[in-house]
């Protein structure tokens, strides 16, 4: 501690890069400091630096952040609340900026309603880290060593305490947040013993503030209230009994006039693999764990899918076991989207009739009337999803607005009255009586089968994340690109990622994968699934190079996904 003020008081008024000398490990008499690298100017990213408490003197209880049966998710749980707590005492106690550039703010990396894995905060046994950037405060490119002084003296000790000492913790707030997490992942752990693939609690606040803001919505809003029909009783650890509405497995479609609330149910089903911090209003709001919004991409990169199952027959003999493009249409980046989602072992397709094909999901009688099934390449989803469940395993929640025709396969409709649920089944059955699918049986018998596995993988050029001078370039701005070597990845039509941190892993893992795994044995799917469990075994920390703590853990399918969309022809 006295060795950093002696430094801070030697290089005061001395250029800005004299701040490297403070590079090192600090004691402090409650904490260590260790500054893993500074910025080599005022308007560089921020400083990069760790504090340590030891659970000694955190004090906080194993009970609190452990379980029987080792499962990490109360430990993940607190950790993301002692990450909000930082940020908020942040706010409170650091005065701001400072001087040039970004000096003088302190900021830590957790953001949005999610609990994620990340490594902004790490508990052991032993101790807990937090991992902050700082942006040294300068006077016109020098060292402003007084108020650097203040900055780690006077007010990072105090965030520190307020932050993560158990007893400047509010006990009840801390075990609901971490209760809650837990009781999220037994709900959705639940469903298949329920045979449900979502549930929907009485009482969520569904509704968002925007289509960019994903704090629940102000004002007087309804809340959620299951039909009678389809309400479900489950018990949870920590809030014991609990009643809403189940989503049951197979075939279900949300119907409803416009902006009467499918969008806004679907949207809450998307999100429903991860877990919610408390006053979300979606806490008790759940999917299964693979769930993946399907939808069209005009435009998308496909490398060697076989969409053949959707997309065959296609003029001057294509070959569509093995397709590839760099320029998708609508109905050939959905019937990809589909496929790849299978080979990740998807159980649950969320589908908008808003963000998909026409063509892809639906081709009336007066068309195929005209335009005979011999020379149509495409087979809508709608003569394919009762197999996709059947054979596959697969169930489908489908927002449809504009066609009855989905009723023949429906298992279980719900309706949206002025965000009201009502269970609608036994109507669209009876509208459904006597109609049958416009494709006969015959022309159906012959499509070609689902394949749930597949052998293609990305080559070493896909893989090379090198740049003209750069040995490895991978540059994340913004949550819906990646700058990966010479490839920018465009995952905006991929809507289930919900944190820059995630897409900042996405692309360090790319990397590690094409180090460690794209060599050995077994196709994607298989050696991103190895990398995950090492992921989950081992923390984000074995991707970065160097010291961070503003990564998010994705799931397989984005992960998969972003490897999808390199706009490359190097597979094999």
């Amino acid at each position: 501690m006295e060795r950093l003020k002696s430094i801070l008081q030697h290089i005061d008024g001395k250029g800005y890069k004299a701040y490297k000398k403070t590079e090192g490990i600090y004691q402090f008499p409650d904490f260590s400091l260790k500054i893993d690298h500074v910025q080599g100017d005022p308007f560089a990213i921020p400083s990069r630096m760790s504090v340590r408490v030891t659970q000694l003197r955190a004090g906080f209880p194993l009970s609190s952040w452990t379980i029987e049966n080792n499962n990490p998710i109360r430990r993940i749980a607190l950790e993301d609340y002692l990450g909000r707590m930082v940020k908020k005492n942040i706010r409170h106690i650091i005065k701001g900026q400072r001087g040039s550039g970004g000096g003088g703010i302190i900021s830590i990396e957790t953001n949005g309603q999610k609990t994620l894995l990340r490594n902004a905060v790490l508990i052991t046994t032993e101790y807990i880290e937090v991992r902050l950037v700082m942006g040294l405060p300068a006077d016109n490119r020098h060292v402003a060593g007084l108020d650097a002084q203040q900055m780690f003296f006077d007010e990072l000790p105090v965030i520190i305490e307020q932050s993560l000492y158990y007893k400047n913790c509010s006990a009840q707030l801390l075990t609901e947040y971490v209760n809650s997490a837990e009781d999220q992942e037994a709900l959705r752990h639940s469903l298949k013993e329920k045979k449900l693939v979502a549930f929907i609690a009485n009482g969520s606040l569904l509704p968002r503030q925007s289509g960019i803001c994903d704090k629940p919505m102000l004002g007087n809003i309804i809340s959620f209230h299951s039909p009678a029909s389809l309400e479900f009783k489950m018990t949870l650890p920590n809030a014991g009994i609990i009643r809403g509405m189940g989503i049951p497995q197979g075939i279900s479609l949300i119907v409803g006039g416009g902006f009467h609330g499918k969008s806004t149910l679907l949207n809450a089903l998307e999100h429903g693999p991860y877990n919610h911090i408390p006053g979300d209003g979606r806490e008790k709001v759940v999917s299964n764990e693979t769930a993946v919004k399907i939808r069209s991409e005009d435009g998308r990169a496909i490398s060697k899918v076989n969409i053949s199952p959707f997309i065959d027959r296609l003029p001057f003999g294509r070959d569509t076991h093995q397709f590839s493009t760099t320029n998708a249409s609508g109905s050939t980046s959905q019937a990809a989207n589909i496929i790849e989602a299978l080979e990740c072992g998807s159980e649950l397709f969320l589908i908008d009739e808003d963000t998909s094909a026409n063509n892809f999901m639906i081709r009336d009688q007066r068309m195929q009337a005209l335009v005979s099934q011999d020379k149509e390449p495409i087979t809508p989803l709608l003569c394919r999803a009762r197999e996709l469940y059947e054979k596959q395993g697969v169930s489908s929640i489908i927002v449809m607005g504009g066609s009855g025709d989905y009723f023949d396969i429906a298992d279980t409709v719900i309706m949206m009255d002025e965000y009201r649920a009502r269970d609608v089944t036994a109507q669209a059955k009876k509208l459904a009586y006597g109609h049958q699918l416009h494709l006969s049986t015959k022309e159906l018998i012959n499509l070609p089968p689902f394949q749930r596995t597949s052998h293609r993988k990305p080559g070493k050029k896909t893989l090379d994340a090198s740049r003209d001078q750069f040995p490895v370039r991978i540059n994340v701005r913004e949550s819906d690109t990646i700058l990966y070597g010479e490839y920018k990845i465009d995952l905006s039509q991929v809507e289930q990622l919900v944190d820059i941190g995630q897409t900042r892993a996405i692309g360090l893992m790319i990397h590690y994968y094409a180090c460690h795994y794209s060599h050995t044995s077994g196709n994607l799917t298989d050696q991103l699934k190895k990398l995950l469990q090492q992921a989950n075994e081992k923390g984000l920390d074995t991707f970065s190079p160097y010291t961070v703590g503003d990564l998010a853990l994705p799931r397989l399918y984005e992960l998969a996904a972003a490897i999808n969309r390199i706009r490359s022809n190097d597979w094999i």
